[in-house]
């Protein structure tokens, strides 16, 4: 069975999603944050500050790179669209699920200080810059969009629904 990779901004819910979404499947959950934790010893915000971004988004990609697993929920994170090898390496075995959300309501999600909340991006970099940066790659890898709804139950059966309908075998 093919893996179902959650790509789309930071705040647009990959993680409640992705866990809602295997459950329903009777899926593994895995989510690339955590998998940096655990490689790193460090929290997100402390690897940014420590080592900076390149080393961050090297970290990230590496992981991206050599996950393998089979019936899995990948919740990715916001910045794994900026490693093309990573992205080619998880579709090999999944479909790219891009949780489409409008600026206006990550920025409701979102801190002032966006390092606190373990974003990827250049110093100074405002919310919309990211967004403006990243949207083309996530229609890019992309092989269904999804409106991302209030609600992680909503929005895990609606990417079912939707997989179903393509005639995505899961």
């Amino acid at each position: 069975m093919k893996n179902i990779i959650l790509i789309g901004m930071p705040g647009t819910g990959k993680s409640v999603v992705g866990r809602a979404l295997a459950k329903r499947l009777e899926y593994t959950f895995v989510d690339v944050d955590d998998l940096i934790v655990q490689a790193e010893g460090r929290t997100l915000p402390e690897i940014l500050r420590t080592d900076g971004l390149e080393a961050f988004l090297d970290v990230e990609g590496r992981i991206g790179r050599t996950l393998t697993c089979e019936d899995t929920v990948i919740a990715t994170g916001g910045s794994m669209v900026l490693s093309a090898e990573a992205m080619e390496h998880l579709k090999k075995n999944g479909v790219a699920v891009w949780l489409e959300t409008p600026l206006s309501r990550i920025s409701d999600r979102m801190p002032e200080d966006l390092v606190d909340r373990g974003i990827a991006a250049p110093a100074g970099s405002t919310l919309r810059e990211i967004y403006d940066q990243r949207t083309p790659l996530y229609a890019r890898y992309a092989d269904v969009i999804v409106a991302s709804r209030d609600g992680e139950d909503d929005t895990a059966r609606q990417v079912e629904e939707i997989l179903r309908t393509v005639g995505i075998r899961l």
